[in-house]
């Protein structure tokens, strides 16, 4: 099973619609404190410029800890958040920092699993038919094209 470092690279790249329209309302939304089923935005300090970067994200509560999951694969948040080891999750006029640290896979498969049982109506596209009643096996293929962070919040 390869490791996060050496995985082959897996992006499902958002079309016009989901970049310019849908993830645009959704920060609009949440930047105003209304939530879409619990989503929120992600800032992260970019990996290259130094800008912060923002992009939807859906949380998931697993385990008593919270996690965010690349249903995209391995997109440009991921990346910065790698390099930047934490960031913001904002809602609102709420911001709380957290710093991250990237699940190892043989632990995903569960959380992958929860994370379809929460997300899936929203992000199952991704996930190759795959959902929270996928075999263990299944979700521990997929794993690798599916980065997962867990959250300590700082504040």
């Amino acid at each position: 099973m390869p490791t996060t470092s050496d995985a082959p690279a897996h992006v499902r790249t958002p079309g016009w619609l989901t970049r310019n329209v849908l993830n645009r309302a959704i920060a609009w939304l949440s930047r105003r404190g209304i939530a879409v089923a619990g989503s929120r935005v992600l800032v992260v300090e970019g990996r290259s410029t130094g800008q912060w970067r923002r992009t939807p994200v859906n949380p998931l509560r697993h385990a008593g800890a919270d996690h965010l999951v690349a249903a995209r694969g391995h997109v440009q948040w991921t990346h910065n958040m790698r390099a930047a080891g934490g960031g913001l999750l904002e809602h609102g006029r709420r911001a709380r920092s957290f710093t991250a640290v990237e699940v190892p896979e043989e632990e995903r498969p569960e959380i992958l699993r929860a994370y379809l049982r929460r997300w899936g109506w929203e992000v199952g596209a991704f996930f190759d038919g795959l959902g929270p009643d996928s075999s263990t096996e299944e979700l521990r293929a997929a794993a690798a094209r599916h980065p997962v962070f867990r959250l300590t919040y700082t504040d």
